[in-house]
């Protein structure tokens, strides 16, 4: 598998000649070095309603005839704006036929601000997404605060990569994130959503060598880095 990070907490995961995109926030992501008409993908997963989440949403799912996976009232939302979509919940599963997708807790918020009326969407729960492809399990922990049941989805799964969000102000912090890194128990913990605006500025080989210390592996990639990782 080839996984691409895009920056923020856009991750696009390549098996064969399909991929997914999850959370697309390039347009608006000034560390970005890929345009949204640049990717080309086979399905969008959305975590939650929050705009440096969904900008790239519509218009890559558009081109590409792809649909946007999502918590069903956020997919309600983006099917509004002319895109195909497939609304699912927590703890459901997707078989997008060269991957499966379940939809799995995370603690934050989920909303979509209408500026111009003054108004706040209501865009269901926010969630993270455990991905199964070729023998890989994938963790998208989604924009979170650090949970017990962390340590649960750790033991039911044998989880390959994690994605945690490590910038604090919105999301758990670079402390919290090492605990949810043990909990989940992830044979590589990439750390994300972070460093992208002044707010959420952190040090990720500072959180990587934390990681070593406990005796987990983590590392930091930048935007347009590619790994590439096989199952055991």
């Amino acid at each position: 598998m080839k996984i691409i990070y895009h920056g923020h907490s856009s991750i696009q995961l390549v098996s064969g000649d399909k991929s997914l995109i999850i959370d697309p926030f390039l347009s608006g992501n000034p560390q970005a070095v890929t345009k949204p008409e640049d990717v080309k993908v086979d399905a969008v997963l959305l975590t939650h309603a929050h705009m440096d989440h969904i900008l790239d949403a519509v218009p890559i799912a558009k081109a590409n005839d792809a649909p946007v996976v999502s918590i069903v009232e956020l997919a309600t939302y983006i099917g509004w704006q002319g895109a195909k979509t497939i609304g699912m919940n927590m703890g459901g599963t997707l078989d997008l036929g060269f991957a499966k997708a379940k939809m799995v807790q995370a603690f934050h918020s989920s909303g979509i601000v209408d500026e111009a009326n003054k108004q706040i969407l209501y865009a269901g729960m926010p969630a993270g997404f455990l991905v199964f492809a070729e023998g890989l399990t994938i963790l998208h922990a989604g924009d979170t605060a650090l949970f017990s049941d962390m340590k649960l989805i750790g033991e039911r799964n044998r989880i390959d990569v994690v994605f945690l969000p490590i910038g604090d102000h919105y999301t758990m912090g670079p402390d919290d994130a090492l605990q949810a890194a043990e909990w989940y128990n992830a044979k590589l913990a990439i750390p994300v959503h972070h460093s992208t605006f002044p707010a959420i500025k952190q040090d990720a080989d500072l959180f990587v060598r934390n990681l070593e210390e406990r005796g987990l592996k983590g590392k930091v990639m930048v935007p347009g880095d590619a790994l590439h990782i096989e199952a055991e």
